[in-house]
């Protein structure tokens, strides 16, 4: 029978997702309890609204709460530069870890906890959720089954909003200061894209070079605008753009060669996957994927989590992925610092 666990969350007053993830643990039904811990008490009156009975216990302190309430998997959404020791907090006391990206301000900060968590048989699960969108899914099987032949190259583009940048509350918000953040667009919306094009590929991302910039000008220390060049262990280059610039909305793109055919994702439109293979009864012709697009967002990879670490399975995402998709976001920030590519280890 499916298993089912208590699962913590820990936050504050700056936690990012949290009615996310309140919707998504009440609507899993893998996790039969949730406990709180929130010194600032911000969260509280959510976490009963949207949980009723399943929220069984609220806590200010971390610590005590892990201690003495034993959850399974605890859920760590707090700005980067202060959840690294809640992180390793939930890894003494045993937990899986699901983690609001980026989780730190240096991948050098997340790779011991990742240590730790493997050394624990833990599972250190980062909130890249875009992963189990049904397209994105169906397009990793299309390429894991050669439809489209060698992977020799890809381009992406993840693009926002410049307006939020000129609203003051949203200025003053962890997530536009880079002490707190450790970057800005690339780090919060980007990392997203740069773990896709790894994930769909199958192929990890070895080497990188980049520009940061805040082309629109507002008064923030973080990048409004980032380009990278990608190579990948399997010999495919690719390039990114992470930026925002759009009055509204988002536009979204990724799209790969291979030597027998295409890949095109465009996760706005209602056919997210378009391709042309040159294998099977339809080779050289335009094909789009009919399947469904939902379930998607957190509550699915969220419920999947949670399942994983009920039943002892493979999460949606597992610890070095989880890193690598850090390491990837900081060596381009160092590849722009420094001004020349950076190996990832």
């Amino acid at each position: 029978m499916p298993q089912k666990i208590k699962v913590a969350i820990l936050t504050n007053q700056t936690g990012a997702h949290v009615g996310a993830y309140l919707n998504a643990l009440r609507d899993t039904e893998a996790c039969k309890a949730v406990v709180l811990a929130d010194p600032d008490g911000r969260w509280v009156d959510s976490a009963r609204k949207v949980l009723g009975a399943k929220l069984t216990a609220v806590h200010r302190d971390a610590k005590q709460m892990l201690a003495q309430e034993k959850p399974t998997m605890a859920m760590v959404t707090m700005e980067a530069r202060i959840a690294p020791p809640v992180i390793d907090l939930a890894l003494e006391a045993g937990c899986h870890v699901f983690a609001e990206k980026p989780a730190c301000l240096r991948a050098e900060d997340l790779a011991p906890l990742a240590q730790k968590a493997d050394s624990k048989h833990l599972h250190l699960m980062l909130a890249l959720a875009n992963r189990l969108n049904p397209e994105l899914v169906a397009a990793r099987k299309l390429i894991a089954e050669g439809a489209i032949g060698k992977i020799y190259g890809l381009e992406m583009h993840l693009v926002a909003d410049q307006t939020r940048l000129t609203n003051k509350s949203y200025q003053a918000q962890w997530y536009t200061q880079k002490k707190r953040a450790g970057g800005g667009h690339l780090v919060w919306l980007g990392i997203h894209w740069l773990d896709l094009a790894q994930f769909v590929t199958g192929a990890e991302i070895t080497e990188v070079a980049g520009f940061i910039a805040n082309v629109g000008g507002q008064p923030i220390d973080i990048e409004d605008s980032a380009t990278a060049t990608l190579r990948f262990n399997n010999g495919a280059l690719g390039t990114m753009t992470s930026g925002y610039y759009l009055k509204r909305g988002y536009h979204s793109h990724i799209k790969i060669w291979g030597s027998e055919g295409w890949l095109h994702l465009e996760q706005m439109l209602d056919q997210p996957l378009r391709w042309v293979s040159q294998k099977g009864d339809q080779a050289g012709k335009l094909q789009e994927w009919k399947g469904n697009r939902q379930p998607r967002g957190y509550t699915p990879f969220v419920r999947a989590c949670v399942e994983a670490c009920a039943n002892d399975t493979d999460p949606p995402i597992n610890n070095a992925a989880s890193l690598r998709a850090v390491k990837v976001v900081y060596s381009i920030y160092e590849a722009a610092a420094v001004g020349k590519s950076i190996r990832i280890k």
